[in-house]
């Protein structure tokens, strides 16, 4: 529906200035810019060009404010990075509250090459790596 309506307040634009354009072709007018003065200048020329000339600055002023919240937003982002960086900091300095071994009694268990792991949820590279090597080897 918007975009039906965007359509249509394009062309209702578009048919007020071909209108405007048609019905004062043929008036001239003298335009005075303060250091300048234009005799005999088409009025559908002028309108035009402070249409074109007002388009241009608001496209300057549009630029200008975004500018301005890119830098703000970019700050934002930089001082919450800082935070998540101090707090990634901070948990990695922390010790473990909750101790395995001492909640559960002895948690250990035996890995495929036969040794105990007092921390089951610890696993290395080598140790999957050995596995995947022997299931491969068994097929």
């Amino acid at each position: 529906m918007s975009r039906l309506g965007g359509f249509a307040g394009v062309l209702l634009v578009l048919v007020a200035s071909m209108g405007f354009a048609a019905l004062n072709g043929g008036q001239r007018v003298t335009l005075r810019l303060g250091v300048a003065t234009l005799y005999r200048v088409p009025l559908t020329a002028v309108a035009f060009g402070a249409l074109i000339l007002g388009m241009v600055v608001m496209l300057v002023a549009g630029i200008h404010s975004d500018l301005r919240v890119r830098k703000i937003l970019r700050e934002r982002l930089a001082e919450e990075d800082r935070e998540e960086r101090a707090r990634i900091f901070v948990d990695q300095s922390q010790t473990n509250l909750f101790d395995s071994d001492a909640e559960t009694g002895s948690s250990s268990d035996v890995r495929s090459d036969g040794n105990t792991n007092s921390q089951s949820s610890t696993v290395s590279n080598t140790d999957v790596r050995a596995n995947v090597d022997s299931e491969s080897e068994t097929n």
